[in-house]
Order: C-alpha cells, then sequence, then structure tokens
C-alpha cells in the first residue's frame, strides 16, 4: 500500500509539472519552443509505460501515463492549432 501511494504521488507530480506549461502555452498562443519532435519522443515512450504497466498491473505507472499522455497530445494540438494563427 505504501508504494502504491507514493507511486500515486510521484505521478501526481509528474503530472502537475505539465500544467505551467499548458496554461502560458493557452495564455500566450506561442508554442513556437515546443518541439514536435520531443513530445512525440515523450508520448511514445509514455504509451510504453503504460503497457508495461498494465504487464505488471501497476495502476499508478498506468493512471500516471496515460494523463501524461493526454498532456502531450493537447499541447501538440495547441501547438498545431496556434501554429496557423
Amino acid at each position: 500500500m505504501f508504494w502504491t501511494i507514493l507511486g500515486m504521488i510521484a505521478g501526481f507530480m509528474c503530472i502537475t509539472s505539465f500544467i505551467p506549461q499548458i496554461l502560458k502555452s493557452y495564455r500566450t498562443k506561442k508554442l513556437d519552443d515546443l518541439s514536435y519532435l520531443l513530445m512525440s519522443f515523450m508520448g511514445f515512450g509514455m504509451f510504453l509505460w503504460i503497457l508495461y504497466g498494465t504487464h505488471i498491473g501497476s495502476i499508478p505507472i498506468i493512471l500516471t501515463n496515460v494523463l501524461g499522455v493526454g498532456c502531450n497530445i493537447l499541447l501538440i494540438f495547441m501547438k498545431f492549432v496556434y501554429s496557423k494563427i
């Protein structure tokens, strides 16, 4: 139980690290310095963590990385949309 809670706290901290970038991107509508390649590699890595977490049955790994992939997709979408403005 301790390790599950620790994993959930670690995952929460990692996911909340996306929030400042998402908010800044939304406010400024500028994501010029955000690399599609970085976000793609990070998203694919998180997808692989989801597969691994599923294999070992780890809810913290699965949940954290599902949310991380969602944040990555959101930032990639925002970069694509705002680059058209």
